[in-house]
């Protein structure tokens, strides 16, 4: 036990505190920081920006939209997964795991050609009648929550496989037995049980969301702005550590506060039979 404490405080604990003393020396224009000193200013400084509220405003909606998406996604991947026979779920599985095995900016740098208005999305859409001329799929909102969703997709369908799959399928086909319908045996048997693993999909997707940097990086615009971004702009653009530090704290607590509030409300939704 001793060791493992050692290794959660060396590797966790210290490059909090450290991160936490950054933000609270004084920031100077001559260097990254007035080393020795000791500043609130930095959490003034965000708390009282309008920059800091529209960043709040966009991750929000960001991340609601992502996690809803990813989500749907997850459930109905799983689903299929879970119901699937021999090679066939050996298949979907392997499709899962797949994107984990290649490096996150190079699966986005894949997307970039995907996405762009000579890409094959866009030359299907058009060859089939859909579209009469390229779409902007990429540099803009929509663009970003592709990438993001891609991103996330394989933990939240983990998360969720690794539930479903400990249910019986005698309760369901119980349960269409006694008169359910499938969409009605599947939300009222099914997802049920699947609630501690959507919660930690939830969970994991939420925190992607909001920590989001490469897909907006790379597939958004100017727009398309997080705190990440933004953290990485002030470090290594303004050279300002202080602010930056206290920005990232500012999201660090803001990411804990809502993932136990998703959690609670989870827990209460999911009653007696759930507790993660």
């Amino acid at each position: 036990m001793v060791p493992l404490i050692i290794f959660e405080v060396i590797f966790f604990i210290v490059p909090l505190v450290y991160l936490f003393r950054i933000s609270l020396y004084a920031p100077t224009g001559a260097g990254a920081y007035a080393a020795g000193t000791w500043s609130i200013r930095s959490y003034v400084q965000v708390l009282t920006s309008d920059l800091t509220i529209g960043l709040l405003v966009f991750t929000m909606k960001f991340t609601v939209v992502v996690t809803i998406i990813t989500l749907t996604l997850a459930i109905v991947l799983s689903y299929a997964v879970w119901r699937a026979d021999g090679m066939l779920k050996t298949v979907l599985l392997f499709t899962v795991i797949l994107p984990l095995l290649t490096t996150l900016v190079v699966k986005l740098y894949a997307w970039l050609l995907l996405l762009s208005p000579i890409g094959p999305f866009n030359s299907i859409l058009v060859r089939t009648g859909v579209i009469e001329q390229t779409m902007i799929l990429m540099n803009n909102f929509l663009g970003t929550v592709i990438g993001q969703v891609y991103t996330a997709l394989p933990y939240a369908t983990l998360a969720i496989y690794s539930v479903m799959s400990t249910i019986e399928w005698q309760t369901v086909q119980a349960a269409r037995d006694l008169g359910a319908s499938r969409p009605r045996s599947f939300f009222e048997v099914v997802l049920p049980q699947t609630l501690p693993g959507i919660s930690v999909a939830t969970v994991v997707t939420f925190a992607w969301g909001v920590g989001a940097y490469a897909s907006p990086a790379l597939l958004g615009s100017a727009s398309e702005t997080t705190f990440a971004i933004e953290v990485e702009r002030l470090m290594l653009q303004q050279f300002n550590y202080p602010v930056a530090s206290a920005l990232s704290i500012i999201l660090l607590v803001f990411v804990l506060i809502s993932v136990v509030l998703m959690f609670t409300a989870l827990n209460h939704w999911g009653g007696d039979e759930m507790h993660v």
